[in-house]
């Protein structure tokens, strides 16, 4: 029958996923509208370019496509913040702690 011999075939990027101006936008109107944010680089992986995400002193978060690593350096020297490689630091204990949050007591987000 074959049932075991299905193999699932990884998605190859979209060479038309990368980081458009709404997504910077975003990005930038994060940046702007919460406190003490940092970015932090996902890598690209075989179904996602490479994305930032940007996280604010409490927690909350957003992520975003954009241009590479290096654009995403690019990114946080223009806006003046920090960023970090989210393959060397991991995720910050508060990001997990808000999604805990929301868990718990969604009508609040």
């Amino acid at each position: 029958m074959g049932l075991f011999r299905r193999r699932k075939r990884a998605r190859a990027v979209d060479p038309d996923r990368t980081a458009n101006r709404a997504d910077l936008e975003h990005l930038e109107n994060f940046v702007r509208s919460r406190k003490g944010v940092e970015a932090y680089i996902e890598p690209r992986t075989t179904v996602t370019e490479t994305t930032v995400i940007l996280i604010a002193d409490d927690g909350e978060w957003t992520r975003r496509r954009i241009d590479g690593p290096d654009g995403a350096r690019r990114f946080a020297h223009r806006l003046s913040i920090p960023i970090y490689d989210i393959a060397l630091m991991g995720y910050p204990q508060r990001m997990r702690d808000y999604n805990e949050r929301r868990k718990r007591r969604p009508e609040l987000f």
